[in-house]
C-alpha cells in the first residue's frame, strides 16, 4: 500500500473527526488550528478543506472559511441504498483478500471500539468505529469504490445515530459477526452481516423518530 500524502492524511483526520463528533455540524475549521494540532503547514490543510468539500464534508464561503456540513435528511434513503450496494461489494472482495494480518488489524480496531463503548467514551468509540470500518474495506483493493462510500458517509446521520440508546452496544455485536465472516472466508453471510449492520441502525433511527 503506497503512503499517502499529507493532504490525505489530514483528510482522513478530518473525516474521522466529523463522523466521531469531534467536529459538530456547523462549526468551523480553522486552518491555522488544524495546522497546529497536526504539526504540519497550512498548505496540506487547505488542499484537504478542498478535497473534502468536493466529497460534502464541509462547505466553504470566501467569508467564513470551511464549515462542518450540515445533515441533509431528504438525502438519507437514496444514501442508505448506495451504502449497501457498495459497502457490500467492498466485504465481499475483502473477505476474498483478507490475510491474517489483515484480520488481526480490523480485530484490533473492533476491540477498540469495543473498549471505548464499555468506558462509555461516545466520542472515541466512533472515532474507534471510522477506523475500523475503513481498514475493513481498504482490504478490498477497491480505493475507488471506498472513495465513494466515503463521500456517502458524509451524509449519513452517524451522529444521530450513535447517540440512540444501547446502539453502540449493539454495533459491537454486529462487528464481531462482520468479523466472523471475513474469518470463514464466506462472502455471502459478509454480505449479509454488513447489509443488516448498516440496515438496523437506520431502522431504529426511524423508529426513534416515529415514537
Amino acid at each position: 500500500m503506497r503512503d499517502r500524502t499529507k493532504e490525505e492524511q489530514v483528510a482522513d483526520f478530518l473525516r474521522e473527526g466529523i463522523i466521531a463528533g469531534r467536529f459538530a455540524r456547523g462549526a468551523r475549521l480553522k486552518q491555522q488550528e488544524i495546522a497546529a494540532l497536526l504539526q504540519t503547514s497550512i498548505t496540506p490543510v487547505r488542499e484537504a478543506l478542498k478535497l473534502l468539500e468536493a466529497e460534502g464534508y464541509v462547505t466553504g464561503d470566501s467569508f467564513r472559511g470551511a464549515t462542518v456540513a450540515p445533515f441533509d435528511p431528504a438525502a438519507t434513503r437514496e444514501t442508505l441504498d448506495l451504502r449497501i450496494l457498495l459497502e457490500c461489494r467492498l466485504i465481499r472482495a475483502a473477505t476474498e483478500r483478507a490475510t491474517a494480518a489483515d484480520i488481526a488489524e480490523i480485530r484490533a480496531l473492533a476491540q477498540t471500539f469495543a473498549r471505548a463503548v464499555r468506558e462509555g467514551d461516545n466520542e472515541a468509540a466512533r472515532a474507534a468505529n471510522y477506523r475500523f470500518h475503513h481498514r475493513l474495506f481498504a482490504t478490498a483493493a477497491m480505493p475507488q469504490t471506498l472513495h465513494f462510500v466515503q463521500i456517502l458517509w458524509a451524509r449519513y446521520p452517524f451522529d444521530l445515530i450513535n447517540r440512540l440508546a444501547g446502539r453502540v452496544s449493539r454495533a459491537d455485536e454486529e462487528h464481531e459477526a462482520m468479523i466472523a465472516t471475513l474469518i470463514a472466508g464466506d462472502a455471502a453471510a459478509a454480505m449479509l452481516a454488513t447489509r443488516r449492520h448498516i440496515e438496523s441502525g437506520w431502522l431504529e433511527l426511524q423508529d426513534t423518530v416515529k415514537g
